[in-house]
């Protein structure tokens, strides 16, 4: 029986997983396209020249899931170092702890309250009039009060997003908690890691020991379709059609790179929250991998932007005239038998790793268990 001709556009993670899921079935003569020189996607990783230290190109990523599945398979392909994100915020009445736990509350308005206390403190700083938040800032309003919303997410949130924070869903808030312990890891994922050789070698052992080509440098264009049975896409789903029905709105981001002898500012990620500051956090890539010692250092300035047709698209924004435009393209995409829009991009999701991943463990399953049927268009 002749094997099925699989395209699969992107090799980031989203197509990387699903390409080395359906090529060991030995089912599929799969190609993998990419239109950079670079495998591994926005989460290629790469050694800094002068100093040796492991650069995050297209900015910091820090693993973290609960899903066992998805730890497991990560951990076949690279050695994943701990690592737990402590970030640092710097605002107009000084340095504080993020996420805001119980040492951030009390540092912040000179207390000593126990957990309860403050727990009961910050809920009488919430804004009562407001029932049902329809936006981020009354969001923040409604659980934290206008000292903290202000001093910690107003200006950030204006800057990473390029609009007032009251033109943003409120669900956007939900990733950011608070805390009544002294808890201050970022993340509140049951694994928390750094690949100690960088993603970008997990993403090559990925791809090795299976039967697949893989084209880079090579931009995939939909006339392309008809040398293929199928088709799974990473890229941006409006590119795919050619933005035929207009761009969707994408954040990008521009890094202003620092050497420096010795270290910097002592941590990984150091946010900067006042409107005034232009960019949103400095990072310090050394310290995301704190069991490799370096003598010298390497930073970046990170400007957020909205994405032109020539900037790499980071964040959907998905405000409503986005998602009013991305119903005509998810009509669109309904309409065609033979493509699946994956990962952020394709799907137009704001989505971590751990979830593009599972996503595609996922997908590969349904598409082996349901070969001889229609396989799935989209999730959104």
């Amino acid at each position: 029986m002749e094997r099925k001709s699989i395209a699969i556009v992107g090799a980031g993670f989203a197509g990387a997983v699903l390409a080395r899921e359906l090529a060991l079935s030995g089912k599929f003569k799969i190609t993998v396209f990419d239109e950079r020189d670079h495998i591994a996607g926005n989460c290629h990783t790469q050694r800094d020249g002068e100093t040796g230290i492991m650069i995050h190109t297209y900015g910091p990523h820090i693993f973290n899931t609960s899903r066992e599945d998805v730890w497991s398979f990560v951990n076949r392909f690279g050695t994943f170092d701990p690592f737990i994100n402590r970030v640092r915020a710097v605002t107009s009445r000084g340095i504080f702890s993020l996420p805001i736990n119980l040492k951030t509350i009390n540092q912040f308005f000179g207390e000593q309250f126990s957990s309860e206390e403050a727990q009961r403190f910050v809920l009488g700083l919430g804004d009562k009039s407001i029932t049902h938040p329809q936006n981020f800032e009354e969001q923040a309003l409604k659980f934290l009060g206008r000292d903290l919303y202000e001093n910690f997410f107003y200006g950030y949130t204006k800057k990473q997003w390029g609009v007032e924070p009251k033109e943003l869903p409120a669900s956007i808030l939900k990733r950011l908690p608070i805390r009544f312990t002294e808890d201050d890891n970022y993340y509140d994922q049951k694994y928390q890691g750094i690949p100690r050789e960088g993603y970008t070698t997990v993403v090559e052992n990925i791809l090795k020991g299976v039967e697949l080509k893989i084209c880079l440098k090579e931009k995939f264009h939909r006339s392309q379709l008809k040398e293929f049975d199928h088709c799974f896409y990473s890229g941006p789903i409006d590119s795919f059609f050619d933005f035929e029905e207009g761009r969707l709105n994408y954040r990008s981001l521009r890094f202003e790179k620092f050497t420096a002898k010795g270290d910097f500012q002592g941590t990984a990620v150091v946010n900067y929250c006042q409107e005034e500051i232009p960019y949103t956090r400095i990072t310090e890539h050394k310290f995301f991998t704190p069991a490799q010692k370096f003598n010298q250092t390497v930073y970046f300035k990170e400007y957020s932007m909205l994405a032109s047709k020539d900037d790499t698209p980071y964040y959907p924004m998905r405000l409503q005239q986005d998602k009013d435009l991305l119903e005509r393209y998810l009509k669109r995409a309904h309409q065609i038998s033979n493509v699946t829009f994956i990962g952020r991009l394709g799907t137009y999701r704001y989505l971590d790793m751990h979830q593009v991943i599972g996503e595609s463990l996922d997908l590969a399953k349904s598409c082996l268990e349901n070969e001889h049927s229609r396989w799935p268009k989209i999730k959104n």
